[in-house]
């Protein structure tokens, strides 16, 4: 398994479509590319930039429901790629051990996120559909990136005003 970071979440030009960039931590620094919903890529980003919610979230709940059953979020491991949908794991630690947790790669990071867990994809699918991208410049991506809530949210309704269903076939 190779360990991975956010990057962040784009917007495909062609497809108008959120992508969710994970890359390698190690050399040589591949990318993995996932596509994603809008709800999951706002969600995402909204733990990432670290913003606060009036109620908690989809995915601020199933982080308390773990905790409060007394569990932690060990990792969020990408398996692997089949019929062109990614498929995801992750691995909590419970009283009686390990419970592995089939998910979508977009809801396990928006997870990871919230907790802190690694997160991870595998050998096989780094190699076959990892790139390696050019880096972008923390100046550069701050100025292109809102910051505040407002900003995200408007950004997410022009998303959500540009879509056609025919994106999603």
């Amino acid at each position: 398994m190779v360990e991975v970071e956010l990057v962040g979440v784009k917007v495909d030009v062609r497809t108008n479509s959120p992508v969710m960039l994970l890359r390698e931590l190690e050399s040589p620094k591949r990318t993995l590319p996932v596509f994603i919903g809008s709800p999951e890529a706002s969600a995402i980003e909204i733990a990432a930039r670290g913003l606060e919610t009036p109620r908690p979230l989809t995915h601020d709940l199933l982080k308390d429901v773990i905790e409060v059953l007394g569990g932690s979020l060990l990792r969020v491991v990408i398996t692997e790629l089949k019929g062109g949908t990614f498929y995801a794991e992750m691995e909590i630690i419970q009283g009686r051990g390990p419970i592995i947790v089939s998910c979508r790669p977009s809801d396990g990071v928006a997870l990871a996120i919230r907790t802190g867990a690694p997160m991870f994809v595998s050998e096989e699918l780094i190699d076959a559909e990892g790139v390696v991208v050019d880096e972008v410049t923390d100046d550069e991506e701050q100025d292109s990136t809102p910051t505040n809530p407002e900003e995200i949210v408007g950004e997410f309704r022009d998303f959500l005003d540009s879509i056609k269903p025919e994106d999603f076939s």
